[in-house]
This record gives structure tokens, sequence and C-alpha cells, in this order.
């Protein structure tokens, strides 16, 4: 039997257990980053349809109560970890009503501390008529 061909018994051993151990920080920072993007889309959603909640109460109120009513019901169905920094403008407007939500997104995990950016949802519905 040849030397050079002649497998040592322990050449390998260990080398999978160093690569992931090498490799687990990058898994780590990717799983990170992927549930930070989902947080900001999630963010979006929700001022998306807290605008749209908003626009269909004030809609339906008169135009003295419309920015109230809009203001609730587009916090309403808020969690309470969105709803700290939320910020409600322009529940209003003549023959067409709109609302503008502003919601911050949080860092890693809702209600402890986020980003200085805020994600904008805006919606807009034609104004009922009363008879």
């Amino acid at each position: 039997m040849n030397p050079m061909r002649r497998r040592r018994p322990s050449g390998d051993r260990g080398q999978v257990s160093i690569e992931f151990l090498g490799m687990t920080p990058l898994i780590i920072l990717t799983l990170v980053l992927v549930w930070q993007a989902v947080l900001v889309g999630y963010t979006f959603t929700l001022a998306g349809n807290a605008a749209d909640e908003g626009v269909r109460a004030g809609t339906a109120a008169s135009r003295e109560e419309r920015y109230g009513v809009c203001r609730q019901a587009a916090l309403k169905h808020l969690s309470g970890a969105w709803q700290g920094g939320a910020d409600v403008r322009s529940c209003g407007g003549t023959g067409y009503v709109t609302a503008d939500v502003y919601l911050k997104v949080p860092v890693l995990f809702p209600g402890l501390i986020a980003f200085p950016v805020t994600v904008h949802g805006h919606a807009g519905a034609v104004e009922e008529v009363k008879d």
C-alpha cells in the first residue's frame, strides 16, 4: 500500500464545527436584518390600515367632530407598541376627506426603541352626503 494514499484517521475532524462557528455571526446578522425588514414592512402596512380606518370613520362624521373621530379610529387598531409613536394628521377636507398617519419603525422588538425615521400612511375618500 502506498503511504501517500493512506488516509490519516483524524485528518479533518472538527473542520465543520470550526467553519460553522466562523459563519455563526454572519448567519445571526442576516437573520436580524431580515427581521428588521419584516418590521419595516409591517409598519408600512399598519400605517396604511390606520389611515384607511381613520378616513372611513371621518367620512361618516360631521365636520366639527371629524378630526377626533378620525384620530380615534386610526389609533384604535394599532397595538400599544405602535400607538406610542403614532401621529395622526390632517383628518379633514371638504368633499374629499384625507387622513395621514405617521408611525415610528421599531428596532428589533416593538415597544422598546424606534428608529428616528417615520413611516407615512395616507388615505382619502369622498365625503358622505347626509340628507
